[in-house]
């Protein structure tokens, strides 16, 4: 047998192996520097997290580890429940704040915009520092007609005056990434994620990702008197000239960073010019129950130069790469980590 014969042979045994994806887990070969920070450059706050299931005195000890000053701790709970669990963590230390959930029941109700109103001012009473809306906004609450609630439907002005006159900020997680709306197949980069989580997926969608996003837009610029906080940077992480599109567009959005460290990282060199160009409007925030192994992936890749590590997620991770640092300056770090949240934190400045 030639050298050649071998060599075929060889390749046709090797490609009669086969190997199912979830049990493919490669390990890089690349030896590069680990300058992963123990403690961050500057105090921290976590704008965006969510400590609903945990204890308090379990999340001070991981924010004393690894440097956290603040958290706010965003309630999914609305109604008796929220209040219990924002009472919770206030009498728990000040070192938390919250936001508070819409509440969305009794939307069919004709004087459900009253009823937001007294929720919105009994959250208030017991301490929120803002109103988060969530995706069901847009693409799964209907109205009694049957028909999905548009986002920037006229009837919800006076729920938004009404936080205007709370000055309460509010932040809008509107759509999901990119991939959600996609079809959940061979093309689509984060398909082990939604294989696993099908019900994450939004392609047979009526209303596309982009059409949400502009009748969010439509409401931010509706509103100029309030601060608006896109969550996981407004998500258009993919998509950071359209991202900064807006930004240019709606001076009162910020945005925050939560969970999108594995779209950051993976352009380090589109996000670092996003960073140093909005470092004024762009907040720390994990969206992760709180480990000091994640908060340290974030801060190596905030403020280091390392390359191909991996990216702070849940288990399922977003996407099968890996990111790089972006290695910011002391003065963008200094406002992402902390002092953008002070302005939407008062009592704390």
């Amino acid at each position: 047998m030639t050298e050649q014969d071998k060599f075929v042979a060889l390749v046709s045994a090797t490609a009669e192996v086969s190997l199912p994806l979830g049990e493919f887990q490669p390990k890089s070969a690349l030896v590069t520097p680990d300058n992963t920070p123990l403690m961050p450059r500057f105090p921290v706050i976590d704008y965006h997290n969510h400590l609903d299931s945990m204890q308090p005195e379990d999340v001070l000890r991981i924010m004393d580890s690894c440097g956290v000053e603040h958290v706010i701790n965003i309630t999914m709970k609305v109604g008796d429940e929220a209040i219990a669990i924002l009472d919770r963590y206030h009498a728990a230390s000040p070192r938390f704040s919250s936001i508070g959930w819409m509440d969305w029941s009794d939307v069919q109700r004709d004087d459900f915009v009253q009823v937001t109103a007294d929720r919105l001012k009994r959250l208030v009473d017991h301490g929120v520092v803002g109103i988060k809306f969530w995706k069901d906004m847009g693409l799964t609450i209907r109205g009694n007609n049957g028909n999905l609630l548009r986002i920037d439907d006229e009837r919800w002005i006076p729920i938004f005056e009404e936080c205007e006159k709370l000055q309460l900020p509010v932040m809008f997680h509107t759509a999901d990434p990119t991939a959600f709306f996609d079809p959940i197949d061979r093309f689509n980069e984060r398909y082990e994620e939604l294989a696993a989580h099908p019900d994450w997926g939004f392609s047979d969608s009526p209303v596309s990702k982009r059409e949400l996003l502009e009748q969010r837009n439509r409401v931010i610029a509706r509103h100029p008197g309030i601060t608006f906080v896109g969550a996981h940077c407004a998500e258009s992480s993919e998509d950071l000239a359209y991202l900064c599109e807006q930004m240019d567009a709606l001076p009162n959005l910020m945005v925050d960073i939560s969970a999108r460290a594995s779209e950051l990282g993976r352009q380090p060199f589109r996000a670092r010019e996003f960073f140093l160009k909005y470092a004024d409007r762009i907040l720390f925030g994990s969206d992760l129950l709180p480990e000091t192994e994640m908060y340290r992936l974030y801060y190596r890749m905030l403020e280091t130069a390392d390359e191909y590590f991996p990216y702070p997620s849940h288990a399922s991770r977003q996407g099968r790469w890996n990111i790089y640092g972006l290695s910011l300056p002391d003065d963008v770090l200094r406002k992402v980590y902390r002092e953008n949240a002070l302005k939407l934190l008062p009592k704390l400045s």
